[in-house]
This record gives structure tokens, sequence and C-alpha cells, in this order.
């Protein structure tokens, strides 16, 4: 019995020096974690197997603008931006069950001082040094927001037309494309907008490249307004050739967005002392309406031809007028082309 009780007291004893020195390098580890944490530029926080925030580091208040006192013992993903949390959320459970040991991740969260910002996160599962069970994560986050915004600057820049402001060649061929198999689909009319500035090289040659500029502005900021609803897109073609794109929108929609075009420009009375008889800035319209088919060799090209060669028929027929299709859009004291 001695010798049994004696057995069980070492045991006892072992496990208990055990416990302590897991405890001390317990603690040695969450103070080398502290000092690193302290010490870095980025965000790092420890958080809980129930999400909570256990630490967060110093930098916290200049990354989100809250102290960490504020922000330990919060809920971890509070402020995730609602768009970006179902994704956020499904990567730290998929941490929690093991599913993946580490990640990374761009999202948006809330900010004190207003409006929300762009983190990106490096995730990596924690495990218990005792039992080795995760217990939580560790989240090592960076202000992205500038990075971002320069991103969004590119993107931009790579769509819109630098003078106008409108979308450029490039974009519109891409949603030309877009729509049309769109309108396959759905079995719907697409309708496409040609128009050039009636002796535009002679305005530039008589008042000069700024005042031409400034003239081109004015036509996209009348053809931007009659691009009134989400699918339509108005782009510069190039040079002071426009473009339209009306999807959904017939032939007499069609028309009748090109005649409040006209009237809309003849309106700002721009002076033009080359272009008689109105002496002003005025706009050679051509339109073309296609009912995409899958069947049909017709494609968004031939669109394009044929809004291109209704164009040509409008300045051919003296210019300042609309053509459908090589029909003349009747309008107030409208030539037949």
């Amino acid at each position: 019995m001695i010798v049994l009780i004696a057995g069980t007291g070492f045991y006892l004893v072992r496990q208990l020096l055990e416990g302590q020195r897991l405890a001390t390098v317990l603690a040695a580890k969450e103070a080398d974690f502290r000092l690193l944490a302290e010490e870095s530029s980025d965000m790092v926080m420890r958080i809980d197997f129930d999400e909570r925030i256990r630490y967060v580091s110093p930098s916290c208040l200049r990354v989100l603008g809250w102290s960490a006192e504020q922000l330990e013992g919060t809920p971890a993903l509070a402020g995730v931006n609602v768009e970006d949390l179902p994704q956020v959320q499904e990567t730290v459970r998929a941490l929690k069950q093991g599913d993946i040991e580490e990640t990374k991740l761009i999202y948006r969260t809330r900010h004190r001082q207003g409006g929300e910002i762009w983190l990106e996160t490096a995730l990596r599962a924690t495990h218990h040094p005792g039992t080795g069970k995760i217990d939580g994560v560790v989240a090592i986050s960076r202000d992205m927001t500038e990075h971002k915004n320069f991103e969004e600057k590119l993107a931009i820049m790579a769509t819109q037309d630098s003078l106008t402001g409108l979308a450029n060649r490039r974009h519109f061929d891409d949603k030309l494309h877009e729509e049309w198999r769109r309108a396959e689909r759905h079995g719907t009319p697409l309708s496409l907008l040609m128009m050039d500035v009636d002796h535009f090289k002679k305005f530039n040659d008589q008042y000069g490249h700024q005042a031409g500029d400034s003239c081109l502005k004015a036509v996209a900021k009348v053809l931007a307004s009659e691009a009134r609803r989400p699918s339509d897109l108005a782009a510069r073609y190039g040079g002071e050739e426009f473009v339209l794109l009306l999807p959904s929108t017939d032939e007499a929609g069609c028309a009748s967005v090109a005649e409040r075009l006209r009237e809309a420009l003849e309106s700002l009375g721009v002076p033009h002392a080359l272009n008689p008889p109105t002496r002003r800035v005025t706009l050679s319209i051509g339109g073309a309406t296609g009912w995409p088919n899958p069947e049909s060799s017709s494609n968004q090209a031939s669109l394009v031809a044929a809004a291109d060669k209704a164009l040509y028929a409008a300045k051919h027929a003296g210019r300042d007028r609309i053509v459908m299709a090589g029909q003349v859009v009747p309008w107030r004291g409208a030539e037949i082309a």
C-alpha cells in the first residue's frame, strides 16, 4: 500500500512539474508573440475559438482607429463589410475545423472615423501547446486602401476615355460582345447609334484644339445624359466619333433617342462658322437595330457595320440628320436622303 501511494505521489508530482513547465513555456511563447506583434507595423490579432479578440497589437489604433483596450474581448468580425462577411466567416470556419491551415483574404472593414478601409489579412490556425487542438486563429492585417484605390483608378483608365470621361473603344467592344450574347439568350433587340461631329476638322482649324476639346466634352455630356439605364453605354469611338449602345431597344426607341440627342446638341448653340447652314455644332447620326439569333450568321460586327453605313448615308445626305437602316427618321425640317 505504501509503495502504491508513493508511486501515485511521484506521478502527481511529475504531472504538476510538467504542467508548470508547460505554463512557463506558454508564458514565454506569449511574451515572445506580444513582443514581435507590438514591434510590427502590421496589425496582429489573436482570435479565440469563439471568434472574440483575445489580443490585438497597438497598431490597431493606426489601422482601425480603435485602441487595443477598446477591441479586446469584442467580436472579431463585427466591422467586416456585409458583402465580404460571408467569405470571411467561411474562411475562419475552415481554419477552426482544420480544413485549411493558413490563407490570405482581402476585404473591407469599418474604420472608427467613418467609412471603410481595405485590409489584406494573412490568417493561420493556432494550436494549444499541450493538446495540439486548434484553439483559435492569428490574423496579420495591413491597410490596402491606397493600393485598392490605385487599382480602381487603373481599371477606370483602362475603360474610360481620358478627355470626355465616356467609355473608351476597348470597353465599348467588350460591352457590345456581352450585350449581343445577352440579347441572343433573351430574344431582345439591341440598338446602336454611331455619330460624328459635323465638319469637326474645320472646327479645330478655325477655333483651335482647346476649343475642339471643349466641343467634344460638350457632345459627350449630351450623349451621357441619354445613357439613362445601367445597361446603356455611351462611348468615344475615336476622334470626333461617338457611339451609344442601347440594349432592349427596338428601332423606334433607338430613333427617338437619336432625335433627342440631335435636338439637345442643337439647343446648346455651340458656334461653328464653317458648318452651314446652321453655323452651329451639329451631329450626323446613323442607327441600327439587330435581333441577335444564335441560328443567324449575323453578329455584333454586322450591327456596327449597319450603323456605320447609316452614318455615312446621313453625312452624304447633307449632315445634321439621322438615318436608320437607310431611312431618314422624320424630324421637323428634315430632308429625304
